[in-house]
């Protein structure tokens, strides 16, 4: 068997939507698995829809993912260029729609717009130009004369319209369509460039692409694919056809529901290892069920044997989920590098930062969760003196004033304010008055946070508070509590 080379062959049009990540993961976990080649080519032959800098967003994208190439525009093992509008130039595609025209695979179209949308029909609920093979008929001197005159034309396919044409994916198996459905869809457009159809057939052979991995929405396509490959007389590659993306409500992910592009799961504080992860499991499953997994990890177990038909559901809950327990087993440094413009931006104050991150670290799914958790350091909220009732701990705001009161002296004369220390103070303080520990922690915690739930303790709450400020909070939830409770 000939060495595995894939590719990703990407249009330069925005940010990197979740599916083509998809198909570029699948694609390197193919060829890396076998020890093969994957080859970054950039298809921008629709000059329309380009736009500026794209290029480098999949550049930044497969760099950031891990999806290393062995070939590529800047990485020339021999066959490139790597750039269609590059390859254009250079007229190979018009060598080799010109050589099926010759074998009268394909032909000149010399249809005027007026002319081809008399010839529109509606199907499935969208209008569609049926080409009724006029151009077909033209003679070789007729062809030649409209040529000479710069007749603006289109090469077009020369499909059968009787028969069946029948391919093999590795997914969906044998599939079969009858030739009256195929159109005879445009090689060269009328601009001179190639259409995606054909661009990346002639590609996909000279370059050696021996799996073709892309989404199944190609799968119509494919009969007239294996056609060209056919009428040039050139392996078929393996076919892998990718399951559709929905949302939770099972419709097309769009730019709207925020989570269609890479980039976009970035902006929202997801870890590039964690995305990647769970794009893997978009439309693929191990035997054993296992979820986490590393890139490399990935690349020893992936079996394209194993991949579903079904339609794969990107479940927002569950990739927090991933990437909350990518955040728990991050290394320490990393995190706080990745949570510190999130941290800044909610605390001002000259606050021990690093101490704080610690705190969040397995308590958040997402950086922007830190607001949540983090807010109260920077100003306390305007709580309730109801939170001080705890069942479980047997607080009340009786019992909380009668604490808090007890400590403010104690804490008045404690030099050494360190967690530890607190700790210490506070559990003696407990034991001293026939005190629960927690029956004392709670009000403690309450009134430095003003929050039920905090991402540390009290003690750590105060630490990072430093004893002034500390103090303060504990006063205002003496005042609190004394105007719920009538005063004492």
């Amino acid at each position: 068997m000939s060495k595995v080379r894939t590719r990703f062959a990407p249009s330069p049009t925005g940010r990197m939507h979740v599916g083509n990540l998809r198909t570029a993961l699948y694609a390197y976990l193919i060829a890396k698995h076998e020890g093969g080649d994957f080859i970054l080519r950039i298809e921008d032959t629709d000059q329309e829809r380009y736009m500026e800098g794209a290029v480098d967003i999949i550049y930044r994208t497969l760099e950031k993912t891990g999806l290393i190439h062995d070939e590529g525009p800047d990485k020339d093992g021999g066959c490139g260029p790597y750039v269609q509008s590059e390859r254009q130039a250079q007229g190979i595609y018009l060598k080799y729609a010109q050589m099926l025209v010759d074998k009268g695979e394909a032909y000149y179209c010399f249809c005027d717009k007026e002319r081809l949308d008399s010839l529109k029909q509606e199907i499935a609920g969208k209008e569609i130009v049926v080409y009724d093979k006029h151009c077909l008929h033209l003679s070789k001197e007729e062809v030649q004369a409209k040529l000479d005159a710069g007749v603006p034309y289109v090469i077009r396919q020369n499909n059968p319209t009787t028969g069946t044409t029948t391919f093999h994916d590795e997914i969906y198996g044998d599939i079969t369509v009858d030739n009256s459905e195929l159109d005879d869809m445009i090689l060269i457009k009328s601009d001179g460039y190639p259409t995606y159809n054909f661009a990346n057939v002639v590609d996909d052979h000279l370059m050696g692409i021996t799996h073709v991995v892309r989404g199944n929405e190609y799968l119509s396509s494919s009969p007239k694919y294996n056609r060209l490959y056919e009428a040039f007389g050139w392996d078929v590659p393996v076919y892998v056809h990718c399951p559709l993306i929905t949302n939770e409500e099972h419709k097309k992910l769009s730019k709207r529901s925020g989570h269609s592009s890479y980039e976009d799961l970035l902006d929202q504080g997801f870890i590039s290892e964690a995305i990647v992860n769970y794009v893997a499991l978009l439309g693929w499953c191990p035997q054993d069920n296992r979820e986490i997994f590393s890139l490399n990890e990935l690349v020893e177990v992936f079996d394209y044997h194993h991949m579903s038909k079904t339609p794969s559901v990107f479940d927002m809950t569950k990739l927090k989920w991933m990437n909350g327990e990518y955040m728990k087993a991050m290394d320490f440094d990393k995190f706080y590098e990745m949570a510190e413009p999130y941290l800044k931006k909610s605390i001002t104050k000259d606050l021990d930062l690093k101490k704080i991150a610690a705190m969040v670290k397995t308590r958040i799914e997402v950086f922007p969760d830190i607001y949540d958790h983090v807010d109260f350091f920077e100003k306390i909220p305007e709580y309730d003196p109801s939170m001080y009732v705890h069942k479980k701990s047997k607080s009340t705001m009786e019992t909380a004033l009668d604490i808090l009161k007890g400590l403010v002296p104690v804490l008045e004369g404690q030099e050494n304010f360190t967690n530890d220390a607190l700790y210490e103070i506070l559990v003696a303080f407990a034991q001293e008055h026939g005190y629960k520990n927690a029956t004392v922690m709670w009000p403690v915690r309450t009134a430095v946070s003003g929050k039920q739930m905090t991402p540390g303790g009290a003690t750590e709450l105060m630490e990072v508070l430093g004893k002034e400020e500390s103090l303060a909070r504990i006063r205002k939830g003496i005042e609190l509590l004394e105007s719920a409770v009538g005063g004492v």
